[in-house]
């Protein structure tokens, strides 16, 4: 069975962007010499990408060609009126069930981009099988958490950590 993976970077205090969406303060991470902290690894590994609509908004507006062709790319939304395009389709009901049968298909792992609800939703469901939490040695005023509202607490098993010279900390989990 495929995993569900969230791999996501956070600032200090929790947070997965500003309260406008906006992701520009990673800009300000310095990257160690060679080294993507393991994107290119990771992005590898996947062959899905599950992200929430405002994420979908958010990096529309980054002004490049959409980050992940070559992926199958759903955009998670209540919205019944948006069309799928070239690079998204839009689930706009059954979320979990809808992923819970994704799961079961046959290929990579699955990205679980975000954003703070999609990753509370899934973290309540239980489908999420390993967070991958990058935490910047940034501190933000405001933003976005990494879980939005949660309704039931979680247990997670630290499968491994690394600390890079840039202050970065990588930790993988597993639920």
């Amino acid at each position: 069975m495929r995993k569900i993976k969230l791999y996501i970077a956070i600032s200090l205090n929790g947070k997965i962007a500003k309260l406008d969406g906006s992701v520009d303060w990673l800009e300000a991470i310095p990257k160690p010499e060679d080294s993507d902290y393991g994107y290119s690894d990771f992005y590898n590994s996947i062959d899905t990408t599950i992200q929430g609509h405002n994420t979908y908004k958010q990096i529309l507006t980054w002004a490049i060609d959409f980050p992940y062709k070559g992926k199958k790319n759903y955009v998670l939304t209540s919205d019944t009126t948006l069309k799928d395009n070239k690079d998204v389709r839009f689930i706009s009901k059954d979320h979990i069930d809808f992923v819970k049968r994704l799961k079961e298909q046959k290929g990579k792992d699955i990205w679980l981009i975000g954003g703070g609800k999609a990753n509370a939703t899934f973290l309540d469901a239980q489908i999420i099988d390993e967070l991958h939490v990058y935490v910047m040695p940034i501190i933000l005023n405001d933003g976005i958490e990494i879980f939005d509202v949660l309704l039931k607490d979680a247990t997670i098993n630290l499968i491994s950590s690394k600390s890079y010279s840039t202050g970065v900390v990588e930790m993988i989990y597993q639920l």
